[in-house]
């Protein structure tokens, strides 16, 4: 089965270019484009029902899908207005996508369908990535010399799903990828003896964190050879550190594992920094 590329729109600066985005991608992964719009009746509006409010919103959406069109004569391209809940219908379209693209005006602010706890409960509970973009965003920064860049921690299978959609859209736009690895000096007491032991015979805890890196990017190496790989282990911060590298980035790549408290779903600290603070686009990935 084909997953299209979803995009979610609602007429802002930061949707449309959300929207372009997305084209940019399906065109280059040879998928269908889906754009999805969420609405509610106005009873507000008393001078018009509910069938001229729809019109209304189905004009602006078909004007944006036709200058994607225009400009990917190509694209099969499908548009759904979907009359209910922007936290609903968000879910259900990233079910079935192969990603959902949205708008991000950034320091935690997500407009159009992303509002505050909607905005996290979508991308805490999406099972497919959600890309977020900036408003101003242009196909130039996705011009050879930037590079992909993807958060690794854990073990090889904890970034697995994050390292795979870094490669996958590196591969489609001819572009290299920045794997990057923070560390920091953990307590002491946090060390079993056989962690030590790993310790010494990698010669510290540098060359650890650099064995560890290469050995989940390993796989990925193998599997796309035409990828250029840049490792890059720096001890810090996972969030600071790869905001260094932002600013020459193309993409940001960061995985999550969705955390539920009693106030709602949180997607992580440093998901939720990198999403804060970047400029270029954001994927979030969950993990498999």
């Amino acid at each position: 089965m084909t997953r299209p590329i979803t995009a979610g729109v609602d007429g802002t600066e930061e949707s449309l270019a959300a929207l372009d985005w997305a084209a940019r991608e399906a065109v280059r992964r040879g998928l269908p484009l889906r754009v999805v719009h969420a609405w509610r009746y106005a009873e507000a509006l008393a001078a018009a029902d509910r069938d001229t409010q729809h019109g209304w919103i189905a004009q602006g959406v078909e004007g944006a899908v036709r200058s994607v069109m225009e400009r990917h004569p190509g694209l099969a391209v499908t548009t759904d207005l979907v009359e209910g809940g922007a936290a609903d219908a968000l879910a259900e379209a990233a079910a079935g996508a192969d990603m959902l693209v949205l708008g991000s005006r950034g320091h935690g602010r997500v407009v159009g369908f992303l509002l505050g706890s909607v905005g996290r409960q979508v991308i805490a509970e999406a099972v497919r990535p959600v890309v977020l973009v900036r408003a101003g965003d242009e196909p130039a920064a996705e011009a050879a010399g930037r590079d992909v860049v993807v958060g690794q921690q854990g073990g090889p299978e904890d970034s697995a799903a994050a390292l795979r959609f870094a490669f996958e859209t590196a591969a489609a736009r001819g572009a290299g990828v920045r794997a990057i690895r923070a560390w920091t000096l953990p307590p002491v007491f946090a060390y079993s003896p056989g962690s030590l032991q790993l310790l010494d015979e990698a010669g510290g805890l540098e060359p650890y964190e650099k064995q560890a890196l290469a050995d989940a990017v390993r796989p990925w190496r193998e599997r796309f050879p035409q990828v250029p790989v840049t490792e890059h282990v720096e001890m810090g911060s996972a969030g600071q550190v790869l905001l260094s590298a932002a600013d020459r980035a193309q993409l940001m790549v960061v995985g999550r594992r969705a955390h539920r408290t009693a106030v709602g779903a949180r997607i992580g600290s440093v998901a939720q920094g990198v999403l804060h603070h970047a400029g270029c686009p954001v994927a979030v990935v969950p993990h498999d």
